[in-house]
């Protein structure tokens, strides 16, 4: 099975692992020893981790070397990762690892034979071999490093606007009849024929003028109404929209996992309420 360095299987690997970044941890034996730091990781083609490409100090032979992934603790908090038992020996032992090398099965076998227990009792057999084969060299995974997460359910509130109605103002115009009363005048001529008091009188024949085509002109006159029309500002209408503020209470159901612990014999078990991240 090919291996493959941690970026080029997941570019994103920081985001995977919550911001953690293996290769940026110290390795240090479990007496706190430092032995150098974490140059890289290979992983298969599965993502699980296999070795950890170490970089040992220049007090520490200075080489990089692989690590099975299961001789190691990866402590995030503290970030450094411990191995158990690491010697100068198996170091040395150990087949220079370089950037541009592949890592073939010959390769894998010549690092698990330094790190291999004699009493493993492990018969290589590079067409049946796998990583289940030898879980005290890659069983970080499935031994006591594991970590699994607790999941919680939240209400989260939130606000939307949706349109509930529609306001429109306009005006338009209505017609009516109006009446108006207007006082008027005519003028019209009365002709009044009487018989004079002095009538049967004679008249003088020196005083008398008999003139014809004598007129007399009266003018006539009356009023005739006139109306026109006038307009003017009645009243003003004003629009404008108010916000009323009211709290609204949701209620939903929410799940949250908690953890059961179940365990056989007489064995102590300490919780931590700070989460670890001891498992890739």
């Amino acid at each position: 099975m090919p291996l493959h360095k941690l970026e080029h299987f997941d570019p994103n690997y920081r985001e995977t692992f919550d911001g953690d970044d293996v290769r940026a941890l110290d390795l240090y034996t479990e007496g706190g020893d430092r032995v150098g730091s974490v140059a890289d990781v290979l992983v298969d083609d599965e993502g699980h981790f296999r070795y950890l490409v170490i970089d040992t100090s220049s007090d520490f032979l200075g080489k990089k070397i692989l690590l099975p992934i299961g001789l190691s603790r990866i402590d995030y908090p503290a970030k450094r990762v411990y191995v158990d038992g690491l010697s100068r020996h198996q170091v040395e032992g150990l087949v220079e690892y370089r950037e541009d090398m592949v890592v073939d099965h010959d390769y894998e076998e010549n690092v698990r034979r330094v790190f291999r227990s004699p009493s493993s009792g492990v018969n290589y057999d590079r067409n049946t071999y796998n990583y289940q084969t030898e879980p005290a060299l890659y069983g970080l995974n499935e031994q006591a490093h594991q970590t699994f997460r607790l999941y919680e359910e939240r209400l989260i509130a939130s606000k939307y606007r949706i349109k509930t109605g529609e306001v429109t103002v306009g005006k338009h115009i209505e017609t009516d009849t109006a009446s108006v009363t207007v006082p008027i005048q005519k003028e019209r001529v009365v002709i009044e024929r009487v018989v004079p008091t002095e009538a049967g009188k004679v008249v003088d024949p020196n005083e008398l003028k008999f003139q014809e085509g004598e007129v007399a002109r009266i003018e006539v006159y009356e009023e005739t109404p006139e109306i026109r029309k006038e307009a003017f500002v009645r009243e003003e209408v004003r629009v404008k929209k108010v916000v009323e503020r009211e709290t609204v209470e949701t209620q939903s159901t929410i799940r949250r996992e908690e953890l059961d612990v179940d365990t056989e014999g007489n064995l102590q078990v300490q919780e931590h309420d700070t989460p670890t991240h001891e498992t890739i």
